[in-house]
């Protein structure tokens, strides 16, 4: 099964020694919470590159901020635009993961955002709500979503607007929180962030998943940030 976990926010300047400490726990969360996804010895990350074979990507403190350094200078990144690893694991049983986003960045017109896209057994169990509350706690972004490509395809021709979006399972910082509409409240949890965690639906139930997507819009809680861009958080 295909999913993937997404934070988004806006302009937000951070250093890259700044960033390697949260890149770091990132890779550190998604061994934690998917244990069976490194089941499997001797693999480890890739950086993907557009051009040239891919990389073995460390994971220890220091290095990780050295391997950062290494893309500014590489891939042409800038303060503007922000900075971030394009990597990939894969282990046994078909899984793999890919991390990738843009972090760190002033630009008005550039959204931040961390993607963690997963492929897994169909019958795995992967602690969805978990990872995004965790992500959210380290990142603080603006919005966040679980999502999977059946999910985006119901948004899309049903939904209108996809993004912002909060998918089957979301994110809203302490603003959007503030929107949130009182029927959806029970299925809202306030995080250490400020911000609030949607459990909204099951895998599979689209339904409940683009009912809550189009109440959220109706109140507000996803209008989008200005452009251009003065904050990173509505």
């Amino acid at each position: 099964m295909d999913r993937i976990v997404r934070g988004f926010w806006g302009p937000r300047e951070e250093t890259v020694a700044e960033l390697a400490p949260k890149w770091k726990a990132t890779l550190d969360l998604l061994a934690e919470l998917l244990p069976a996804a490194f089941a499997s010895q001797g693999e480890s990350w890739m950086r993907i590159a557009d051009n040239g074979p891919a990389v073995e990507f460390p994971t220890d403190g220091p290095a990780v901020e050295a391997a950062l350094r290494a893309e500014l200078e590489k891939d042409g990144w800038s303060d503007q635009t922000g900075i971030a690893p394009s990597l990939m694991r894969r282990g046994e049983h078909s899984w793999q993961i890919e991390v990738s986003g843009r972090t760190g960045g002033v630009s008005e017109f550039l959204t931040q955002m961390v993607l963690i896209k997963m492929t897994s057994p169909d019958d795995a169990a992967v602690p969805e709500t978990d990872l995004m509350a965790r992500l959210s706690e380290l990142w603080d972004p603006d919005y966040g979503d679980v999502s999977d490509p059946d999910t985006r395809k119901v948004f899309r021709e049903r939904g209108g607007q996809v993004q912002p979006s909060v998918g089957r399972v979301g994110y809203l910082s302490s603003a959007r929180a503030a929107l949130v509409p009182d029927d959806l409240k029970a299925v809202s949890t306030v995080l250490t962030s400020g911000g609030v965690l949607l459990d909204i639906a099951a895998p599979g139930d689209h339904e409940t998943a683009l009912a809550a997507h189009l109440r959220l819009r109706e109140s507000g809680a996803l209008q989008p940030l200005p452009k251009p861009m003065d904050r990173s958080k509505l």
